[in-house]
This record gives structure tokens, sequence and C-alpha cells, in this order.
């Protein structure tokens, strides 16, 4: 296994998605759907990096970033948004995330990002 990666999406087609991508490119890869189960993923599993969504019913991006940081300090996340969500983005450039990607995203811009990032 090249490294663990966890999608963080409510949108199943998303995850099924860079799940695809991502298993071909020799990943483990955790799926979550929302922010308590994305922050029990991160507690078990340690994932070398995480794409997080910004727009999560229950709990947003920011909030589920900041516990995932109370969690492991070192953490590494990049955000996916759909919006020109400046606030969210403000909040999570604070919380030191590695960069970000507005949906719809270029495949190939994802994939080599991950895997620079994976790979360090």
């Amino acid at each position: 296994m090249k490294g663990k990666l966890l999608i963080v999406d409510d949108q199943f087609g998303i995850r099924t998605l860079l799940n695809e991508i991502f298993q071909k490119e020799g990943f483990q890869i955790f799926q979550a759907a929302n922010g308590p189960q994305a922050l029990s993923i991160v507690k078990e599993h340690d994932p070398d990096l995480v794409l997080l969504d910004m727009r999560i019913p229950g709990m947003d991006g920011p909030e589920i970033l900041k516990r995932m940081k109370q969690i492991n300090e070192h953490i590494r996340v990049i955000i996916m948004t759909a919006y020109g969500e400046h606030e969210m983005i403000e909040a999570s450039k604070e919380l030191g995330i590695l960069g970000q990607f507005t949906k719809p995203f270029d495949i190939q811009e994802v994939r080599e990002t991950v895997k620079k990032y994976i790979s360090n």
C-alpha cells in the first residue's frame, strides 16, 4: 500500500469516484459521509491525508477539521468546496490545510496533488 487516504464527503458519487481513482493508485481508502464517521476513522486508522468537503450536514468542514486537529495536530488535510465559501476557506487555512480544490475539480490535478502529499 502506498498510503492511507480518507475521503470525507456527504455525496456518495464523489466518494465513489475518488475511491475508484485512488484504489487504482494503490492507496488504502477510507470513506466517511459525515463528521462523526470521519473522526472515528482518524482515531482508528490515522490516515496520511484527508480530502474534506466543506459543506457536510450536521458538522461542517471547519468543525470537522478542528476536531481532527485535536486528535492529531499534524494531520494533513486538503479541502474540497463547491462554493465561494471564503470564511470557511480562511478558517480552514488558519487550521493548517495543505490546499483546496473547487468542485467540479480536475481529477488529474487531484490525483497528482494527493500522490505528492502522501509520498512525502
